[in-house]
Parts: structure tokens; C-alpha cells; sequence
């Protein structure tokens, strides 16, 4: 029998950056808060220090950072007719362990939607027409870019982003994105200062009358003190920023923005290396009463909490509301359903690669979001009306990294190993850059998770099952895209060019991206929708779902800063609503 603690005001599942602007913002407001982390305690000091941080093969290629499958695996397939099998490792996503979450391993981009991807059904049928989107599943946010906008606003104001507007108060700046939604203010640092293969993506764009700009960044381009009182440093292009925590206090994080502020406040406590198992829902099914958890000492215990937050990765929260019975569960047949609807990923693939003989490059100077972008391919920036596709991606250059291990090219047709390979990783590396282009996942009614009925976790528990396959708008879209990339490199006259493949036949083996949306998602109509505007389920109205998983579809971008933002806004809704009114907010 599970062990009963002292009644909370919230209990927390998952402290990464949603959990922690959550629990910063409801402490604030004099609620008494519980954070319930899987993973183990991270610090900045002991557990990503400078000494020892840089080190490819525990990080990059161990993954050491990362959730293991022993843990929590997953199963997957490409669609109905194949029967799933577990993900032995985490190759094609990397979902985070500890506390920061998948936060502490991103690369900083700081991206904003756009209005058009926030209406994206009511905007391509108003547009486009109902026929354009027939074979897709597309739905609108329930919200509107301009609702949310100043919540965007505070999440690149917490971790001091690094950029340059586009638009501000409706007015196009130069030398920013003159596609993006309208802005309060500039972002709170400048730009990073850009490499080489940056520059020359410029000038190429410019030439052929596209719009580049510089990245945002969550990498800082100088330090700042954020609106909590806490230092972040400026970043020195090291180059280990994916699959790393940061040593140097300079690129975002809960452990930089967050935790300094939040661990000190007496209404908030933290149990680390403990599970929730599942959210136990009064007789009624229509409110949770409390958590079920696994605490550091193998306990069974039971957590009692007025409102429940599922602050996980994505996936994570949706498999929990599976396992606890919230919300009705998809079924692709009938297309009814919600818990489970509308999952995505990100469409990638495509891009040109070049390889010079009379341009030297260091990429090992380099940070996770360091990038000259266009967005002139984005969303519905261009007309769409006489192409097979809908969607976009958004281009650019830069440089990441230049570790040893893991950022070795070399020429098509070079041999994998020996003499041969040696001595052309050694003539290429330096000669090499990429324009590469990332695109928007829309849903159709076949990709969707559910709880798999055969294999089970330490628990017992059923796993989550993805079933997912890149849909051929997607893929259309991304060869398109591709096209254009290669158009650009072509004006730089490299030496050797590649452009890449785009395939169907999701893999979950090499790593694609760590952008996983959708299974319990935001709208304005429980039919198509798990939880409302606010990220509240409709279903049981003290348990909020907070992360990508509310994504009805995934744009181009990057999701973190869109994810920030949503934390903001389920925190205003619960603080200013919900708590003088607890019950349904819709």
C-alpha cells in the first residue's frame, strides 16, 4: 500500500523548463509546490564543469546524459499493418534524464511561430482552399499569435536571447526577419557574432533576393542578468552545446535562468530520482487527487495535490495521461479520439553540402545555435498556390561544431575506414559547409502513439508506441526545399557538391531531431483536442498538460522557445483564473 504524504497546492511531474517556469511562477504566487524528477540532480558546478564537460565519447557518443531505454523505452513502427518492436536505444530523438530535462543538451535555438502556424487549418483554407489540405490533419492552436506574443516575450527575456527582430510593434527592422509575427521589443542581447559560412550564406541569399538574418540564440552573445536576478556569461564558441550540459553559465537552461532563484524558495521542494507511476482521479473521473510515485528508496507513495502539472517530455506526458485514464484515446479507423492524435516530428533530410579547395573554415569555433537563417521557404511566407505541397522549411548556415569524433566529412565515394579515409578526412576537414534546411511536420490521421499491447517497463506498465512515417506532403515539401538549397550553393562554385536525400521509411536508428510534438493537444473543441487554450485537460480540470505535446502540428522551427512560452501561459491561466475559480477554464 502506497505511502500518503502531507497535501500539497501542486505537484509537479518532470522539473525541466517547463516544470521550473511553473513552479517558479505558482511559488511566487504563494502556492506550495512539489517537483517529482525521474532523473537525478544537475548542477552547473559538479555536473557540467569545464574540466571535464568536453568530452565527446561519455557525452555525444555514450550519451551519458541522456534517458536509457532500461528506464523507459518505447516502441515503434511506420504504420498500422506492422507490428511495432522497442527502440533498443535512442537514436532518432534523445530525450533528457535529470533535472533540466531535454533542456540542458539542446542547442539554444530560440524560435517564435508564426501567426499563420497558430491558425494553420483556418489560414490554408481561407487561402488555399479545403481541397489544398484534404489529405491532411491540421488544426488550429485555439489560440492566436498575438495572444500569446508577450509570453514568447518573457521566455526570451528569461534566458537573455541573442537576436535580431524582424518586426517590432508592426514595424519591419533591418536586418532581421521580415516574416515573423509582430514583436513588443528587440530580443535582450545582440546576435552572436557569425562564422565564415554564415557570411558567404548571406551574400549568396541576398544575391538571389532572399532575406537572411542571424539565428536567435540561447547561446549568449554577452552577459546578462535575466528579470529572476541571475547571471548567465557570454558564450566562447567551444562547440559543445548538443548533447552537452554548458560549463560556461552562457547558454540557457533551467540550471541558468531558473534553479538558482527557485531551489531557495521555502514554498517549493524537489525529490529527485522518483516516478510517478500514474495520476489517481477521484470517483468521479472528473478531478486527480493525487500522484503515485517511486521514490529514491523504492517507496510506494502517494502525493495529494489540488492541481497536477505533467511537465515531462512531450511523449512522456501523453503516455501518462494513457495511464491514468484522462481523455478519450485515439483511434486512426474512426479518426475519434484525442489522447494520442496528431503526432509529429520534423521533416529534415534535404540540404547541400560543399566541399572547397580555396575556403578555409573552423568549425570547431562554433555554439549550438551560431546561424545566419532565411526564412523566405518558411510556413506560407511564399505562395503555395502551384505547388503539390504544403508547409516550409526554414535555410541557413553556420557552425556548430567541429569535435573529432563525430564531425569528420569527407567526399562522396571515400571509403569508411583505412589509408584512404584518413587521408581524405584530413584534406576535407575545415573545407566543408552545409546549408541545410529544417521543415514543418504536419499530422495525417495515421500517425498517432497509443499504449502498445505487448511489451511492458519495470513496472509493468504498457510502453508508449509510436506509429509514425513522414507523409508524402512532407516529403514533397522537403525535396522542394532542397532544391532551393542547392540553387544557393551552386553561386558559391564549391568544389564538390552533394545535395541530400529526402526519404520516406521513419527510422528510429540515426538520429533525425530531438523535436518530438503532439498526442495531447491544444485547441478550442474537446473533439479534436485533449486539453483547452490553457493546456488544461477537458476532461479532468485540475490536471494540466504542459509542453510539445499540446503542439496540433510542428512548424519549421525549432520548438523550445514555443514550449517556453506555452509554460508562461498555462502559469498566467492558473494563477489568474484558476485559482480564484478552480474548475473548467473553457
Amino acid at each position: 500500500m502506497a505511502k500518503t504524504l502531507p497535501k500539497r497546492d501542486v505537484v509537479i511531474m518532470g522539473l525541466g523548463w517547463t516544470g521550473s517556469i511553473l513552479a517558479q511562477e505558482l511559488t511566487q504566487a504563494g502556492l506550495r509546490v512539489v517537483a517529482i524528477e525521474r532523473g537525478p540532480w544537475r548542477d552547473t558546478a559538479t555536473d557540467f564543469n569545464i574540466a571535464y564537460m568536453q568530452d565527446e565519447l561519455r557525452y555525444a557518443i555514450r550519451k551519458d546524459l541522456f534517458l536509457k531505454p532500461s528506464v523507459e523505452a518505447m516502441t515503434m513502427r511506420n504504420d498500422v499493418s506492422q507490428t511495432a518492436l522497442p527502440m533498443r536505444d535512442y537514436g532518432s530523438f534523445l530525450p533528457g534524464n535529470g533535472v533540466g530535462g531535454a533542456g540542458v543538451h539542446w542547442n539554444g535555438y530560440t524560435w517564435r511561430y508564426y501567426p499563420s502556424d497558430f491558425e494553420c487549418k483556418s489560414h490554408h483554407i481561407k487561402r488555399y482552399g479545403a481541397k489544398k489540405i484534404a489529405d491532411l490533419q491540421l488544426q488550429d492552436w485555439g489560440v492566436t499569435f498575438d495572444e500569446i506574443e508577450h509570453c514568447y516575450d518573457r521566455f526570451e527575456y528569461l534566458c537573455g536571447t541573442s537576436g535580431k527582430a524582424g518586426v517590432i510593434k508592426g514595424q519591419v527592422q533591418p536586418g532581421g526577419n521580415p516574416f515573423e509575427g509582430s514583436r513588443s521589443r528587440d530580443y535582450p542581447t545582440p546576435p552572436l557574432t557569425m562564422p565564415y559560412s554564415s557570411t558567404l550564406f548571406a551574400e549568396a541569399a541576398r544575391n538571389l533576393g532572399l532575406h537572411p538574418f542571424p539565428a536567435p540564440s540561447s547561446n549568449l552573445s554577452q552577459a546578462y542578468i535575466n528579470p529572476l536576478g541571475v547571471r548567465i556569461g557570454q558564450c566562447t564558441y567551444c562547440g559543445f552545446c548538443e548533447r552537452f550540459g554548458c560549463g560556461n553559465y552562457s547558454k540557457a537552461s533551467a540550471q541558468t535562468t531558473i534553479l538558482p532563484v527557485l531551489m531557495r524558495n521555502p514554498n517549493f521542494e524537489l525529490r529527485t530520482d522518483s516516478e510517478v507511476l500514474k495520476i489517481n482521479l477521484h470517483p468521479d473521473g472528473k478531478t486527480a487527487k493525487s500522484v503515485t510515485y517511486i521514490d529514491d528508496a523504492g517507496t510506494e507513495c502517494e502525493q495529494p495535490a489540488d492541481i497536477v502539472l505533467l511537465c515531462g517530455y512531450g511523449l512522456m506526458n501523453v503516455r501518462m495521461m494513457f495511464l491514468s485514464g484522462i481523455g478519450q484515446p485515439y483511434d486512426p479507423k474512426t479518426g475519434k479520439g484525442v489522447v494520442g492524435r496528431n503526432y509529429c516530428y520534423q521533416t529534415g533530410g534535404g540540404g547541400a553540402q560543399m566541399i572547397f579547395d580555396d575556403k578555409k573554415f573552423n568549425p570547431f569555433v562554433g555554439a549550438g545555435a551560431l546561424s545566419t537563417s532565411a526564412h523566405d521557404f518558411n510556413a506560407d511566407a511564399f505562395d503555395h498556390s502551384n505547388l503539390d505541397f504544403v508547409g516550409g522549411a526554414t535555410i541557413g548556415s553556420g557552425e556548430s561544431n567541429g569535435r573529432p569524433i563525430t564531425n569528420r566529412p569527407t567526399p562522396p565515394g571515400t571509403p569508411r575506414w583505412g589509408s584512404k579515409w584518413k587521408d581524405a578526412t584530413a584534406k576535407t576537414y575545415g573545407r566543408v559547409m552545409g546549408i541545410g534546411g529544417s521543415g514543418s511536420s504536419y499530422p495525417i490521421r495515421g500517425n498517432y502513439l497509443d499504449l502498445d499491447p505487448t511489451y511492458t517497463d519495470r513496472h509493468g506498465r504498457p510502453l508508449l508506441r509510436i506509429t509514425f512515417d513522414f507523409p508524402d506532403n512532407d516529403i514533397r515539401m522537403q525535396q522542394w526545399v532542397s532544391k532551393q538549397c542547392e540553387k544557393i550553393a551552386r553561386t558559391l562554385n564549391p568544389k564538390i557538391l552533394t545535395v541530400g536525400a529526402v526519404r520516406k521509411d521513419w527510422n528510429s536508428v540515426p538520429y533525425g531531431t530531438t523535436h518530438n510534438t503532439g498526442g495531447a493537444v491544444m485547441g478550442a473543441d474537446p473533439a479534436t483536442s485533449a486539453v483547452n487554450k490553457y493546456l488544461q485537460s477537458w476532461d479532468v480540470s485540475n490536471v494540466f498538460s504542459v509542453g510539445a505535446s499540446a503542439f496540433p502540428q510542428n512548424a519549421a522551427q525549432n520548438p523550445t522557445g514555443t514550449v517556453g512560452m506555452l509554460a508562461y501561459w498555462t502559469a498566467e491561466a492558473i494563477r489568474d483564473r484558476y485559482m480564484k475559480a478552480p474548475g473548467r477554464l473553457m
